[in-house]
């Protein structure tokens, strides 16, 4: 019994069925072909394949051929990247165009540029991205705590936090969150000095995400701070390694608790260096962790009592 006459066969609208010219070369059935494969429904032998990729066409194998895919979504755009970007003075192969095209082009950018923004909670989600974004590359932040940041933005202003507080706030107050739940050693003086807004602001904004969101930021820890103190300072392997213990020994007796992390961590590697020998001054270690002389020496002092 042939094999169409077993199971029952419906429309679809890749298959083909060839003329009675096309035979199977083993049994003369009827050949069909899909998008996949070119198969007999006789006897079921697959007599072609050819497996059509539909993707997009993310390589170009010489100079005439050419990605035929526009960039991949990502959260960082308020349109997630699908708006059209209009060049300005060469077409898409990279020639010279005309200045009558040039003309075109402006005034086509200009009513784009006009009708962008579908309403003015877009065109604030627009400005406070952009904001994410420079802070995120003033900052040398990586494109995955950024695109974090810009969702939290978005997740800030769908819970209505916008609303009677500055959007740089709100941006640079996003950046800093995103820092704190990956874990990275950035302070609020550090956003905020990049961000166009006070000090104060960053901190009343971010405590505002932090309560209404229940971000998963974890406390900071002086250790995080070492390394990258220890950077700017030029310390050697050995004084980085022994401010790192001293700052973990630290945290295990608890002695850290309400103490300013980037502080404490200047305190840590000025006595390291003083006992591997290194004359490290206090004003030195205050510059790099922002901080005074006084709070060094203090912490200094708790690391001589507590720490052995």
């Amino acid at each position: 019994m042939a094999t169409r006459d077993i199971y029952e066969s419906g429309f679809d609208e890749d298959v083909r069925t060839e003329s009675s010219a096309n035979q199977c070369p083993e049994c003369d059935g009827r050949v069909t072909t899909n998008a996949v494969e070119t198969v007999c429904e006789d006897c079921g032998l697959v007599i072609d394949e050819q497996r059509i990729d539909h993707g997009p066409e993310w390589r170009a194998y010489d100079d005439e051929e050419h990605e035929r895919t526009g960039a991949p979504l990502t959260a960082a755009r308020h349109d997630r990247g699908l708006s059209t970007e209009i060049g300005r003075g060469t077409d898409a192969k990279g020639n010279e165009i005309s200045g009558q095209k040039r003309r075109r082009l402006a005034r086509m950018r200009r009513e784009q540029t006009r009708g962008r923004w579908r309403s003015k909670a877009e065109r604030n989600l627009a400005h406070g991205l952009g904001e994410v974004r420079r802070l995120a590359s003033a900052l040398e932040l990586s494109n995955s705590v950024r695109d974090q940041a810009c969702q939290l933005f978005r997740s800030a202003q769908n819970e209505d936090l916008l609303r009677g507080r500055s959007i740089e706030a709100i941006a640079a107050a996003s950046v800093y969150g995103a820092c704190r739940c990956n874990g990275l050693s950035r302070l609020v003086d550090d956003v905020s000095e990049m961000a166009r807004v006070a000090e104060s602001q960053v901190t009343n904004a971010y405590k505002t995400l932090n309560e209404e969101l229940s971000l998963p930021a974890e406390p900071v820890s002086p250790s995080m701070f070492v390394p990258r103190l220890a950077s700017d300072l030029e310390c050697p392997d050995e004084i980085r390694q022994r401010a790192r213990t001293l700052a973990e020994q630290a945290e295990e007796r608890g002695v850290t608790t309400g103490v300013h992390p980037a502080g404490f961590a200047a305190a840590c590697l000025y006595k390291a260096g003083r006992e591997e020998g290194r004359w490290l001054t206090q004003s030195e270690a205050a510059d790099v962790a922002n901080t005074s002389k006084a709070t060094v020496r203090a912490h200094r002092d708790t690391l001589e009592e507590q720490v052995a």
